[in-house]
């Protein structure tokens, strides 16, 4: 079992960043499959960002944030980050963390498919 506690939400204006923080419990966390998702009222949950496990050398956004936001990990602190900047309005939503330990989980693909854990979410409220 995995557990992944979120922190760093909180309201910004437009243009503002965030970084978001996603504490995971295991003995295992560099091979764990990490990545955000996003939901917004009113709308299904989406896909926002992955990273690979190990090194995390590989990541993945979702094209709306392509560019603005970063995703990180830091194996030793058992965490992962997500940079957010140049916030816009229509960032505003609940933001969650999932991982993922299956074999044939990729970061590439990790937004195909229901991820196996989630935090319970932190709100990022961007102001215009």
């Amino acid at each position: 079992q995995v557990q992944l506690v979120e922190s760093g939400g909180g309201l910004v204006q437009a243009g503002g960043s965030l970084r978001l923080s996603c504490a995971a419990s295991g003995r295992i966390f560099s091979s764990y499959v990490m990545g955000w998702f996003r939901q917004a009222p009113g709308k299904e949950r989406e896909f926002v960002a992955a990273i690979s496990c190990r090194g995390g050398g590989n990541t993945y956004y979702a094209d709306s944030v392509k560019g603005r936001f970063t995703i990180s990990r830091d194996n030793a602190k058992n965490t992962v980050y997500l940079q957010m900047n140049s916030l816009k309005p229509e960032d505003t939503a609940v933001y969650y963390c999932a991982a993922d330990t299956r074999p044939t989980t990729t970061a590439r693909r990790m937004g195909d498919k229901t991820p196996e854990y989630w935090g319970q979410g932190t709100q990022v409220t961007v102001s215009s």
